[in-house]
């Protein structure tokens, strides 16, 4: 499942963990969050979230 990251304060959800202070279960995707879910840290809505796009690229120097 993809994280994904608030553009206004950098709060990353974690669908792994989900949100247990706010009753979102470890395993909730992103997706599946209800449409009035805030960012817990600034209040920003989903609609201000943007997928974390991981570098699966390490460098070896």
């Amino acid at each position: 499942m993809d994280k994904y990251r608030c553009k206004l304060c950098g709060y990353v959800y974690n669908p792994e963990v989900g949100y247990p202070e706010g009753n979102i279960p470890p395993g909730t995707a992103f997706e599946d969050l209800p449409e009035h879910w805030v960012c817990p840290r600034c209040g920003a809505s989903k609609k201000l979230f943007k997928k974390v796009v991981e570098d699966k690229h390490e460098n070896y120097d």
